[in-house]
């Protein structure tokens, strides 16, 4: 069986540094930081005081009220983002609505509407009074059913949930599904929105979060010898994967072509990624291996780099393991360091980076790097602090989670 080539034509994005595509990207190569004092919650007793919300975001600028109190804020995100990509797309009545789907992530779904109801309860007499749309409003898969019932999207329809690789394995799943000649068009991303008081103190019991509440736009500091932690984030990205036939056809535009992706599990720890990155060094192997490619093709890793004390470490490991000397000539950067770890959301929300920097040839940067760190190899290009212009043929983006999740996706710039 011939299997068909798969292209990106759309991108839409809601992040803390830029609530559309074209605004995270600007802010992006300008080394902005999303992070800040938290304002969605009083966080006053906590740990962790600050995170990178998303600013400016009102759903009654997208939807009326009505349709808004249904919807939990990562359903919300995701209803926008993905409009917009549909809209960038240019996805019109006339294409075959039963071949286009929505393939979605996200780690844990309506974690507000869970934690209202359920403290809304425990408040009360014990009589349960449960608003109709607690479920509905909570479940994981629900933005997926959102974005399909909103366009009329007939095909494959369901949510990946993989912590931290929930929105990359939607995307790889989405890129199988379309090189196997299952749909044309599948909306593919992931949102999340745990900014809440249950997803501050949960990290913050697990040691997860950075503490540094006197500098918060300073905390994401991934390889920084003194990072303690990751910063929460929220958000959404989206992107429209499509049959490349299907897309030239149509005259749509393409920003990059889906190549190959890998998945792994680490088989090691609940929360600690394996010491010497094996499910990381595996992952990248099985995406290069799927895009029948190799290391040499490849110029630059937006790492899952989360500004963690092991993980930093254990995916710098990796790559020196599969790359050898050639680690020396990719650039690598973590756009954690300013927008914030989205959890299910992040694969989705730095494939764009890295699909942005094919496109347009600029890496965005590392930012918040002070002091080096004599466990990762200062010759290896980690672009800190500035973006550097590049052309960039390939791409890889990487993604773990909590579980030993790991998944990793491969872009190249698209040729005939």
């Amino acid at each position: 069986m011939q299997l068909k080539r798969v292209v990106v034509t759309g991108l839409g994005a809601i992040t803390p540094i830029g609530n559309t595509k074209d605004a995270y990207w600007d802010a992006l190569k300008q080394g902005v930081s999303g992070a800040d004092s938290i304002t969605l919650f009083d966080a006053s007793k906590f740990k962790t005081r600050f995170a990178c919300e998303v600013k400016g975001f009102d759903p009654l600028d997208f939807m009326d009220r009505k349709e808004a109190r249904k919807l939990d804020r990562y359903s919300q995100f995701a209803i926008v983002s993905s409009g917009e990509a549909i809209k960038d797309a240019n996805i019109t009545e006339d294409l075959d609505h039963n071949r286009i789907g929505v393939i979605w992530g996200s780690g844990i779904g309506g974690l507000k509407t869970f934690q209202d109801e359920v403290m809304n309860f425990a408040s009360g007499d014990g009589t349960p009074r449960f608003n109709p749309f607690f479920i509905p409003k909570m479940i994981a898969d629900i933005a997926s059913g959102h974005i399909s019932m909103l366009n009329g999207f007939r095909g494959p329809n369901f949510t990946t949930v993989s912590a931290c690789a929930s929105s990359t394995n939607a995307l790889i799943d989405a890129f199988n599904y379309i090189r196997l000649g299952k749909a044309n068009i599948i909306v593919a991303g992931g949102s999340e929105a745990t900014v809440v008081e249950a997803g501050i103190g949960g990290f913050n019991a697990s040691r997860a979060l950075s503490t540094n509440n006197e500098d918060p736009k300073g905390a994401s500091r991934p390889f920084d010898k003194n990072r303690d932690g990751f910063v929460l984030g929220e958000g959404s990205g989206a992107l429209i994967l499509e049959e490349l036939e299907h897309a030239k056809a149509r005259g749509a535009k393409i920003y990059a072509e889906v190549k190959g992706g890998g998945a792994t599990a680490d088989a090691y720890h609940l929360t600690a990624p394996h010491p010497e990155g094996l499910g990381a060094k595996n992952v990248m192997k099985e995406a290069l291996a799927d895009a029948q490619m190799t290391i040499d093709d490849i110029d630059y890793i937006n790492v899952h780099g989360t500004s963690t004390p092991l993980g930093d470490i254990a995916e710098i490991k990796a790559i020196q393991h599969i790359f050898g000397d050639k680690a020396y000539n990719l650039n690598i950067s973590s756009t954690k360091s300013m927008t914030g770890h989205l959890l299910g959301a992040a694969g989705a929300v730095e494939a764009i980076a890295t699909l942005m920097a094919i496109d347009q040839s600029i890496i965005p940067p590392t930012i918040n790097h002070k002091t080096f760190d004599e466990e990762i190899d200062s010759k290896l290009n980690l672009t800190l602090n500035k973006a550097e212009h590049k052309t960039v043929n390939a791409a890889l983006s990487n993604t773990f989670g909590f579980g030993g999740h790991n998944a990793s996706v491969l872009m190249k710039k698209y040729s005939e």
